[in-house]
């Protein structure tokens, strides 16, 4: 993937989208071939070197005991104060931290409880972005909200990626059709690979998934 771009991981479920994504953050290591970033293999790095040049953010939103601020940086001594605000304030969250009591030293309930979905989808985007990372991975995190929050969210999402490397497991139609690339998964392999008008023009299985997965979610 050419640094600054964006690619999108589409196909069935056990495609194969999670094992890419697995793969690249070494939760287990290839039985065959590579993976390189900047020429090196990642089985020549150590985790901690290649997970600091990638951020993921998940569809389940984890956030955890402490307050705002900490969730954001999760307490590293590298991310101050000012960098978890300019996070923050980047990706839209800080609109609806300032209200918050006790804003940033405002306590996270168990499991987030005391925000919305949507408000913990901006946190973990601040967080990613507060670490600023060559790679962001983005496990979708686009769900059921309210229209004025999915607004909120999709601009954030531009913003988190712009000038970024981006690969995404593809779940909303707004987020496919901005992608460079799309590669579309089938039994582990990739099956099909171009744009998303290219796809659709194409009639094969991403033409086909578009039909019964992404024009409901578009409507």
């Amino acid at each position: 993937i050419p640094v600054g771009k964006r690619v999108a991981l589409v196909g069935v479920t056990g495609g194969g989208k999670s094992t890419v994504i697995s793969l690249l953050l070494r939760f287990y290591d290839p039985q065959k071939g590579k993976i390189t970033v900047d020429g090196i293999d990642i089985r020549d790095m150590s985790i901690d070197e290649l997970r600091s040049r990638l951020a993921l953010v998940l569809q389940d939103i984890v956030l955890f005991p402490g307050d705002v601020a900490s969730n954001i940086s999760l307490e590293s001594e590298l991310i101050g104060a000012a960098a978890v605000e300019a996070a923050a304030q980047t990706v839209e969250a800080d609109r609806f931290i300032r209200l918050l009591p006790s804003a940033y030293s405002t306590e996270v309930s168990e499991k987030g409880s005391n925000f919305s979905r949507g408000e913990r989808q901006l946190l973990s985007f601040a967080r990613a972005l507060a670490f600023n990372p060559d790679v962001l991975i983005l496990d979708e995190a686009t769900s059921s909200v309210d229209p004025e929050t999915e607004r909120t969210i999709q601009q954030s999402l531009k913003k988190l990626m712009e000038g970024r490397t981006s690969l995404i497991i593809a779940h909303r139609l707004s987020t496919i059709r901005n992608a460079d690339r799309v590669l579309v998964l089938d039994g582990g392999e990739i099956v099909e690979e171009g744009t998303h008008a290219d796809l659709l023009a194409a009639g094969g299985l991403y033409a086909r998934l578009y039909e019964t997965q992404f024009r409901a979610t578009e409507a």
